[in-house]
């Protein structure tokens, strides 16, 4: 069992925290505008309003898996990628780490980018025209103001995303109540159901990389500050809920407006197109709004992207970190803003392939977690240096199921083999990702099991 007097457990003292916390802290990190480019992709699958919300529910349950994640957390006191070390080995977990890193990173140059255009727009609205430099200054500023965040304490970051609950998520509300008035409910409802197989679970899957699988490695980064002795079903329900609510009512609104701004799915810049359809004197707090709601998720990525960094046993002082950090999320989104002229298409390819590894990251953790670690718990030496270089049955059940989501994968460069007729456009490699992986886990540890028992069994009648 872990033991918090290690340094890589928190310290008794250290872990007060209360169910309702994770709430706000994932409430407040899926409150962002952005969620409404999710319902419009949903719509841009071909499915029905009936379909498409059912999708939007399913993809916004998807964070019951970060909430299963968030018990490892609970009951140890550890970050979520060192507990990973018992399921891939010390240096097999550097390869799954060093993915999730990258995905958060990602993340967090993708909110920069949103967050670049949101104020641009604001900037517009106050007379300023978008040139090179004000969007150059304006994409410093954003990422500055996110960089600060790493200041933040985890007492002051759930004080933080309590106050963007109430604050940003009443506001966006009210920008929702705004917008659904306008929706063409008669073109809505004509819209037909599109094929259950190539259209609605690839919508899913796509949704599903986005949220849930999105999040999947951060769980018990903030989970671990709860009591030990809370009860691992408030802390699944408070991250699920937490998330689930906010997630669906902004992708629900997305879904709405696809019918009065059909242009919303193909847009440059989504946020701006989205003011178009609001009174002129509702812009500005609009833009407000948008900046307020990227914030939190922006805080959560950079907090998980540093712990990640360190796990990979990358030990650099405070100021260095931020520092890498400032550099990839400004040098994408430098890319994005100059010279790429299809931002939701690049949104969509890197969900769906980040979203492939971390799908099968999550259902190797989550098996080993079920079928090992709850009843054995986390031992100090599977988490140290001094921990199994290499578990076999880890590493390869993540490996295996990248390799199935991407031979189902369609990209602008890279065709999976298994990406022709009907799947040629599935978008399913999430889904298979995640499957594959949970079922070659737990063959794998049945096996190992059947083999411990074999060796005990020959101890004991020698």
């Amino acid at each position: 069992m872990s033991k918090p007097s290690s340094s890589i457990f928190l310290s008794p003292s250290e872990r007060s925290g209360k169910p309702k916390e994770l709430f706000f802290i994932w409430f407040a990190s899926n409150i962002g505008i952005l969620g409404v480019v999710y319902g419009t992709m949903i719509v841009g699958f071909g499915l029905s309003f009936f379909q498409s919300l059912l999708a939007a529910m399913l993809g916004s349950l998807s964070f019951i898996l970060v909430g299963l994640t968030s018990i490892s957390g609970k009951n140890t006191g550890a970050n979520m990628l060192t507990l990973s070390r018992a399921a891939f080995g010390r240096k097999g977990n550097y390869f799954p780490t060093f993915m999730v890193w990258m995905s958060f990173v990602g993340w967090l140059a993708v909110n920069v980018i949103t967050g670049t255009l949101t104020l641009l727009s604001l900037l517009n609205v106050w007379g300023l025209n978008t040139t090179s430099l004000l969007t150059v200054v304006s994409l410093f500023a954003f990422s500055l103001l996110v960089l600060l965040s790493n200041l933040f304490s985890q007492k002051v970051l759930v004080k933080a995303q309590t106050l963007f609950t109430y604050v940003f998520g009443l506001l966006t509300l009210f920008v929702i109540a705004l917008l659904i008035p306008k929706t063409n409910w008669q073109a809505l409802f004509q819209i037909n159901n599109g094929d259950w197989l190539t259209s609605f679970l690839p919508a899913v899957s796509i949704i599903i990389a986005g949220t849930g699988i999105g999040w999947v490695g951060a769980g018990a980064d903030y989970s671990r500050y709860q009591h030990p002795k809370t009860s691992s079903r408030s802390v699944v329900m408070s991250v699920t809920l937490g998330a689930f609510f906010p997630l669906f009512i902004i992708m629900s609104a997305g879904i709405l407006m696809t019918t009065s701004v059909p242009s919303l799915g193909t847009a440059d810049n989504p946020i701006n197109v989205i003011s178009q359809s609001l009174p002129s004197w509702m812009t500005a707090l609009y833009f407000l709004t948008a900046l307020g709601g990227l914030i939190p998720q922006c805080i959560l990525s950079l907090k998980s992207a540093r712990t990640n960094l360190q796990t990979l046993d990358i030990h650099v002082k405070d100021s260095t970190a931020i520092f890498i950090h400032a550099i990839i999320i400004i040098a994408l989104p430098v890319y994005v803003l100059f010279f790429s002229e299809n931002f939701l298409g690049d949104f969509q390819i890197f969900l769906g392939l980040v979203g492939i590894g971390l799908a099968s990251w999550g259902a190797t953790f989550l098996v080993d977690f079920a079928l090992v670690r709850r009843k054995f718990g986390y031992d100090l030496k599977l988490l140290s240096n001094k921990a199994e270089v290499i578990n076999p049955a880890g590493l390869l059940s993540w490996l295996i199921g990248i390799a199935a989501g991407l031979a189902f994968t369609n990209t602008s460069f890279f065709t999976g083999p298994f990406a022709r007729g009907i799947f040629e456009d599935s978008s399913l490699g999430v889904l298979l990702a995640f499957i594959v992986s949970g079922v070659v886990q737990v063959v794998l540890v049945n096996v190992q099991s059947s083999k411990s028992r074999g060796v005990e069994s020959g101890k004991m009648a020698k």
